[in-house]
C-alpha cells in the first residue's frame, strides 16, 4: 500500500528540527526508525502534512554512562544498544528486553527514542523504562524539560511530549551492585507484540530483597508498575512462597483488555504465570552478578 501525499523536511540538527515543530505542530509527525509510523501512514491510521525525518542528526545519537546514570540518544538503534557493553553492564534489564522486539531487521532500523515516543502499551520498552524509572529529556522552542516516565506516558500511544516538543534523550538509572533482572513475555510468535510482558528487576543485599521493580506490558493502556507486589517482597527472603503471594498482589488490580489474542481472565493467568517466573530468574539473576 501506498503512503499518502505528504511534505518531507529532512533537518540535520535539533534546532532545526525543533523549530520545524514549533511551524507544524500538529500537522507534523516525526520520522526516526520508521518501524511504526510507516505502517500507520500506509494504513491511513496517521496522515500528517508533513514528515520531519531526524535520521540525519548525528547529535541524537549514542550512549554514554555518567553521575549514576546512562543516557541514551533518541535515535540510537536498538541494535547499537542490544550490542553495546555499558548497557548490559549498567542497565541489564534494558539488554535483556531488546532481544524482543521484533526480529533484527527491525532492530536494526527501530530506534529508543522512537519506540518510547511511540508508547505502545504492549512494547517491551516502556515497561522497561516504567519499572526504572527512567526520564525522558524533551526539547522545544522554550527549551529542554525532564519528564519521568511515571508522567510520560499517559494513555494508549500517547505521551506528556507537547507537539512542538521533540524528545532527544532517554536517562535510565544505573544498576547497583546485587541487582538481578529478567524480561518475559509471552506471544504468539517471537517477534509479535506481547500479550502480556513484565520487567523485573530485583537488588539482593546478604541474601534479602532490598529493591523490587515490576511493570507489566499489555495489560492496560499504559505499562502498569505492580505496586503491591514490590511493597510485599522489599525486605524478605526470596521464596516460592513469596513469589507465589506477589503474584496474586501482582494481579489483583490489573484489568487487562480482551481481544482476539486472548479474554482479560486469560492475561491476568498469564500475568500471574510470568510474575512468578521472572522473579525467579532475577533473583538467579541477582546471585549470579554478586
Amino acid at each position: 500500500m501506498k503512503l499518502p501525499p505528504v511534505e518531507y523536511e529532512a533537518p540535520t540538527t535539533t534546532a532545526e528540527a525543533v523549530d520545524l515543530l514549533a511551524e507544524y505542530v500538529d500537522e507534523a509527525s516525526v520520522l526516526a526508525g520508521g518501524q511504526s509510523l510507516i505502517p500507520l501512514l500506509a494504513l491511513r491510521l496517521a496522515r500528517p502534512a508533513v514528515l520531519i525525518d531526524i535520521n540525519g542528526i548525528d547529535e541524537l545519537s549514542g550512549v554514554s554512562a555518567a553521575d549514576g546514570w546512562v543516557r541514551i540518544g533518541a535515535m540510537t538503534r536498538e541494535y547499537m544498544a542490544e550490542e553495546s557493553e555499558v548497557v548490559a553492564d549498567s542497565v541489564p534489564l534494558l539488554a535483556a528486553a531488546l532481544p524482543f522486539i521484533g526480529h533484527e531487521a527491525i532492530r536494526t532500523r527501530g530506534t529508543i527514542g522512537g519506540s518510547l515516543a511511540h508508547a505502545d502499551p504492549a512494547a517491551e520498552l516502556p515497561a522497561v523504562a516504567r519499572a526504572l524509572d527512567a526520564e525522558f529529556v524533551v526539547r522545544g522552542p522554550s527549551g529542554e524539560r525532564v519528564i519521568p516516565a511515571e508522567e510520560w506516558f499517559e494513555g494508549y500511544l500517547t505521551t506528556s511530549r507537547r507537539p512542538d516538543e521533540l524528545l532527544v534523550e532517554v536517562r535510565f538509572p544505573a544498576a547497583t551492585k546485587g541487582t538481578g533482572v529478567s524480561f518475559q513475555e509471552v506471544a504468539r510468535r517471537h517477534g509479535d507484540f506481547a500479550i502480556v510482558g513484565l520487567a523485573v528487576s530485583l537488588v539482593l543485599s546478604g541474601g534479602v530483597i532490598s529493591d523490587a521493580r515490576l511493570a507489566f506490558a499489555g495489560v492496560s493502556y499504559v505499562p502498569v508498575r505492580a505496586a503491591a507486589a514490590e511493597e510485599l517482597l522489599a525486605g524478605q527472603r526470596p521464596s516460592a512462597e513469596l513469589f507465589d503471594e506477589a503474584a496474586r498482589r501482582a494481579t489483583g488490580d490489573i484489568d487487562p483488555p480482551a481481544d482476539l489474542h486472548g479474554t482479560s481472565e486469560y492475561r491476568k493467568t498469564v500475568a500471574a504465570a510470568i510474575v512468578r517466573r521472572g522473579l525467579r530468574a532475577a533473583a538467579d539473576n541477582a546471585r549470579e552478578r554478586q
